[in-house]
């Protein structure tokens, strides 16, 4: 880098690639590259999604059919690169849908907003004025909850918490009910209104005076949601796992499986793939229907350490009379309206296709492709291994890396149809191939 770039926001999108092309030394065709990925009519819309926008990042908008949810069907949306995802989920949802389907139960769908605050007095002196002060607070935001109010939302309570481990620190806990949308803005917009009024009253209230002024430090949502928990399920009989069992029987399989599991539950290393495996899955959903797939996973991955040491978020259980169960807990802060959701035209598509959910629904629907990913992922592990399936799908990038012609490809999937891919055999094939076809 030769220089810093100053106002480089202010620039035009030309501009911006004339600049990073000189200061970077970038590659001759890079905008041509860029330009090539850019929507012929929406692109002025796709601009306004993020900052310094140059282009677009295309992703596969794939669709897994036969989901039976709660004894509906559907064909779930999911957007992922990474090969086998798509298919797995396909597998797993087509052979549920013949074993009962998947069952799902929404604890709660409220969410957090924290006020952070600096006050030396003691809780005591707060909780003696408490119902007084949410009065205040509710009339402050009153403006902004009204249409929240009209559509079953609003603030659900206010509490004022110590933060233990360090005096004098607070937070003002405020629980909010959003409808089908996420709401992330709606609940910032109403702690940032908040805390005025909690200044204000803090310094009216001699007994809370005397003790020193407040310092209000942030006010933010926590997506750390675990007020907006669900719990995907599905069970058969152990003799009904045979489609999955491969060489072993269906006894030994469900075995096999539960072990995998309980590994996933006592060892935090295993857990963390065992994880990854279920939000193939969920995030593909998350994504595809516009949502905050990164709040999904830190709420996830925190519920996952809730007790100390981080766990898979996935159980199972074997009954004594070999009835197999495998259930998902994890929080997951969805919406079905504002956002993305219905801006952008593959978002608002997704939605479409699933039915036009509400929020509890797409909690459903989301949870239960993680379940189905990490059942297809599980028994796979426990039988013929993840490579198998996972390489022969991973093929054609292979394939293409190696800029194969037709005929070479189909040369290669058919010498792989029975045999380990890698990418150093598709290589080694690929040589002997064209060594053998040389004119």
């Amino acid at each position: 880098m030769s220089s810093l770039i100053k106002g480089f926001s202010k620039l035009s999108r030309e501009e911006k690639i004339e600049t990073l092309t000189q200061t970077y030394s970038l590659p001759e065709d890079f905008s041509e590259r860029l330009a090539h990925y850019r929507h012929p009519s929406q692109q002025e819309l796709f601009d306004d999604f993020s900052e310094n926008t140059l282009s677009n990042f295309y992703l596969p908008f794939g669709v897994a059919p036969n989901f039976k949810i709660d004894d509906r069907w559907y064909v779930v949306p999911m957007v992922v690169e990474e090969s086998s995802v798509v298919a797995a989920a396909s597998r797993a949802a087509a052979f549920w849908a013949q074993n009962g389907g998947f069952k799902t139960t929404i604890h709660g769908t409220l969410k957090k907003g924290q006020i952070w605050f600096k006050w030396n007095g003691p809780i005591t002196q707060i909780q003696k004025h408490i119902d007084t002060l949410k009065a205040i607070l509710l009339k402050a935001v009153k403006p902004i909850t009204e249409n929240m109010e009209k559509r079953g939302g609003g603030v659900e309570a206010i509490s004022i918490i110590p933060l233990e481990q360090k005096t004098s620190l607070y937070q003002l806990e405020v629980l909010f009910e959003t409808a089908d949308s996420m709401g992330a803005n709606f609940i910032n917009s109403c702690l940032e209104e908040m805390k005025n009024p909690l200044q204000d009253f803090f310094q009216s209230q001699e007994t809370l005076k005397q003790h020193g002024h407040i310092d209000i430090i942030m006010a933010i949502l926590s997506n750390y949601t675990t007020g907006c928990l669900v719990t995907a399920a599905v069970e058969c009989p152990v003799s009904a796992l045979k489609p999955f069992a491969a060489d072993l029987s269906s006894e030994q399989f469900a075995e096999k499986f539960k072990l995998a599991v309980d590994i996933a539950r006592l060892d935090p290393s295993r857990a963390v793939t065992h994880n990854k495996g279920i939000f193939n899955g969920t995030d593909a959903v998350v994504i595809a229907t516009g949502n905050d797939f990164r709040a999904v996973e830190a709420a996830g991955h925190a519920w996952a350490a809730k007790d100390g040491q981080y766990r898979s978020l996935s159980q199972c259980h074997i009954t004594d009379d070999k009835i197999f169960r495998l259930e998902l807990t994890l929080p997951l802060a969805l919406g079905t309206v504002g956002g993305l959701t219905r801006l952008h035209p593959l978002a608002k598509l997704a939605i479409e296709m699933l039915g036009n959910p509400s929020a509890r629904e797409l909690m459903s629907i989301a949870a239960s492709a993680g379940l189905a990913n990490n059942f297809s992922a599980v028994a796979s592990l426990v039988t013929t291994g993840i490579q198998k399936g996972h390489m022969k799908l991973h093929l054609s990038n292979l394939l293409k890396t190696e800029n194969a012609s037709p005929e070479e490809t189909a040369a290669a999937e058919q010498y792989f149809s029975n045999k380990t891919v890698s990418a150093k055999a598709v290589k080694d094939f690929l040589m002997h191939f064209r060594q053998q076809n040389k004119s």
